[in-house]
């Protein structure tokens, strides 16, 4: 049996991440993962492809360029194989920084299926078939796949699931999405800025519900531009196959949607089956998921997990902080981190990213708040990209100024909106972006003019207050 200080199970953004942290500490770690690819279903078929997928998508299909040449540029029919073949590249380059890294760091990477026999020690079946091994800490990172709705059946051919996207061998005409969650609607704009008819079907009435309701108008608009056809209150019964070339999806409500294409999105389950946790004194959920308390120990002390397998907020980002902090509490480094100011990014057609609270939230915990809003279509940048949909908005205290969130939709929202993430870590008033001055022509220069639509809004409260408060004659 090899004993090292650390073993880790899943080689994702958090797997990753704990295991570099503990090996910079001078630990000897081992990190084990069934798959031949290292980087977990980040690289492999989540993230990186699917937002490979999206740039690919923009700029092949012209969908940019139309935007600001018009009639110039005609849409163009794409081949899958002109995505995939991008995706491909970068993913094959992501998972050599991947091994790179455990591998410069001294970690020793072992493929196979990682199974516990006891609350410290873990076989492994697979190509390390016959490996045991023994730690004092155990790191739990194995990810998760995709979830099915009662009654619909995948046959990974004409219904499939976000893990078979790369599998593609044709663009489809026209696709049914049953999930408007975030891989959902992001799948759903993505191929309808391919060209293809995409209805996106949700029981539930509204999508992204936790997202600004002013934003979410925004995207809904783009969305229906590209053509996406929103089908939400209808709960999909089940999906027929009658031939080789199309599927019928049926609603609960009795309408029929022929299409060439299902992709089922209906959220993701804990990768946990093959752990076997009842040997290590552990159980999960119902979903898959792992309870975890703030230092992101199990139930079990000394052994920790971290990723989406301990559900929300299921980002790689916050996926590969939580694997840092789980490692370093593990052997007593003191860390901290900024949890509620982690941003989120939704990498649609356009892109929606924000940090910290909606006005809904807000106005539900009674916080006297005031916005900000700038439009792309104000800003020379905007106007240069050909994007005049996008929008940044700020909310602030109304009587502290404090920036309490930041919302951004359409062009580099996700990159965009670190600015603010900054200043709200800093502390930062809305005085913050009255007073900085941005480069011209940039994006960034749209938290100056929210810092001025919001400094106009306190004047004008301002000046009718002192109305309110003067002696009437």
């Amino acid at each position: 049996m090899k004993r090292h200080d650390l073993i880790v199970i899943g080689s994702g953004p958090a797997g990753q991440r704990a295991a570099i942290a503990a090996a910079k500490l001078g630990k000897d770690v081992a990190i084990v993962d069934k798959m031949r690819a290292l980087g977990g279903v980040a690289i492999n078929t989540g993230t990186i492809p699917s937002k490979t997928l999206r740039e690919a998508a923009l700029d092949l299909s012209g969908l940019r360029l139309r935007r600001m040449y018009g009639e110039y540029q005609e849409p163009r029919r794409l081949a899958i194989g002109d995505l995939l073949a991008r995706a491909s590249d970068v993913m094959r380059h992501e998972r050599q920084v991947v091994r790179d890294q455990l591998l410069r760091n001294g970690v020793t990477v072992l493929e196979g299926t990682a199974r516990f026999t006891g609350a410290n020690e873990v076989a492994i079946d697979g190509a390390a078939m016959g490996w045991e091994l023994q730690a004092p800490a155990v790191v739990i990172a194995v990810g998760t796949v995709p979830a099915l709705p009662a009654g619909l059946v995948v046959d990974h051919a004409r219904v499939l699931t976000s893990d078979d996207i790369l599998q593609l061998p044709r663009m489809p005409r026209t696709m049914v999405v049953v999930g408007a969650g975030i891989i959902g609607v992001e799948y759903a704009t993505i191929f309808g800025a391919m060209g293809v008819e995409v209805t996106l079907a949700d029981k539930r009435e509204h999508i992204l519900e936790m997202v600004d309701e002013e934003i979410l108008d925004g995207f809904a608009y783009r969305a229906r531009e590209l053509g996406v056809v929103f089908r939400l209150g209808e709960e999909v019964a089940r999906v027929d196959v009658p031939s080789a070339d199309h599927a019928i999806v049926l609603m609960n409500s009795g309408k029929r949607i022929a299409t060439d294409l299902v992709l089922v999105s209906a959220g993701r389950l804990g990768a946990t089956v093959e752990l076997d946790l009842a040997k290590a004194g552990l159980q999960a959920d119902d979903r898959g998921r792992i309870a975890v308390n703030q230092h992101y120990q199990t139930t079990v002390p000394h052994i920790y997990a971290a990723g989406d397998c301990i559900g929300l907020p299921a980002l790689a980002s916050t996926g590969a902080e939580q694997g840092r902090l789980a490692a370093l509490h593990a052997f007593g480094y003191p860390a901290t981190s900024l949890p509620e100011l982690y941003p989120f990014g939704i990498y649609a057609v356009p892109e929606l990213s924000w940090v910290g609270a909606n006005e809904r939230d807000l106005t539900a915990r009674g916080v006297p708040f005031e916005t900000g809003v700038a439009r792309y279509r104000e800003i020379a940048r905007g106007q240069i990209l050909g994007d005049e949909d996008g929008m940044l908005k700020l909310i602030f205290h109304l009587d502290t100024r404090h920036i309490l969130g930041v919302w951004v939709l359409g062009t580099q929202a996700t990159e965009l909106v670190h600015i603010g993430q900054a200043a709200m870590a800093l502390g930062g008033t809305l005085d913050f972006f009255l007073h900085n001055v941005f480069n011209y022509p940039t994006l960034a220069e749209c938290y100056k003019v929210a810092a001025l639509d919001g400094f106009n809004k306190l004047n004008s409260l301002g000046a009718m207050s002192a109305a309110s408060a003067a002696p009437k004659s």
